[in-house]
């Protein structure tokens, strides 16, 4: 009888610890660090929540494949252009699409610049692999889309009724739409940051929806943690 309970008692020692490095594993592994979100750096460089949180998906689901990206705020119309690792290299005013809407008409890039209806005159939205490249002018450009005749270079003023210059230097938004669909952006910009940011690399251009949500067209998520307010050759549309 003492020999059966002695065995019982062993059995239930073995089992008790058995159950316990199992608790204690699921402890370890309950507690064990998280990886630690990225986020893109701003810096001081204002910008819109929405963009903040844009960015910082952009560099934590490492959507921008490690190479430098844009992005641009449509309703704000601003641009934002980082490095591969997500720092900013500078931000600034630009002119855009004279028309609303976030598609290309099919075709478009293919068009004269007279064929192309006023409501066809959009900068649409999405994601585009783009790199530096000669339009017809012969100058080089930041190629957005080249099907479809989109780019981001230096401002155009060979029209001067159009006002583009004042219209990039005014507070309002109001007055930044006046392309046929091309980002415009200061030509020291173009040239001090987004040519060098590019040269050598192909990079990411995201253009942001001004109806509907990134997140809809995008797929994104909002990189938990505390948010932080900061301080400070197709025929070439223009």
């Amino acid at each position: 009888m003492n020999r059966g309970r002695a065995f019982l008692g062993a059995a239930v020692s073995v089992v008790l610890a058995a159950a316990c490095s199992l608790v204690l594993a699921g402890d370890d592994e309950s507690v064990a660090p998280r990886k630690e979100p990225k986020r893109a750096d701003f810096a001081r460089e204002r910008a819109a929540r929405e963009v903040r949180q844009f960015a910082d998906w952009v560099v934590d689901s490492a959507d921008h494949k490690g190479l430098p990206f844009v992005i641009i705020d449509k309703p704000n119309a601003r641009v934002f252009v980082f490095d591969a690792s997500g720092q900013i290299r500078g931000a600034a005013a630009a002119l855009l699409g004279s028309a609303p809407g976030d598609h290309s008409v099919p075709g478009i890039g293919e068009r004269e610049l007279s064929d192309m209806a006023p409501q066809d005159r959009t900068t649409p939205a999405g994601r585009f692999v783009s790199g530096i490249g000669m339009n017809f002018r012969g100058e080089d450009v930041l190629w957005v889309d080249h099907e479809a005749g989109l780019s981001l270079h230096r401002v155009l003023t060979t029209k001067p009724e159009e006002r583009r210059l004042e219209r990039l230097a005014t507070p309002t938004v109001k007055d930044n739409r006046i392309s046929y669909g091309c980002i415009n952006v200061p030509r020291k910009f173009y040239e001090k940051t987004v040519a060098p940011t590019f040269s050598g690399t192909d990079g990411i251009v995201y253009i942001l929806p001004e109806r509907g949500s990134a997140r809809e067209l995008f797929g994104t998520y909002v990189v938990p943690g505390l948010y932080i307010e900061a301080t400070s050759s197709a025929k070439a549309r223009k």
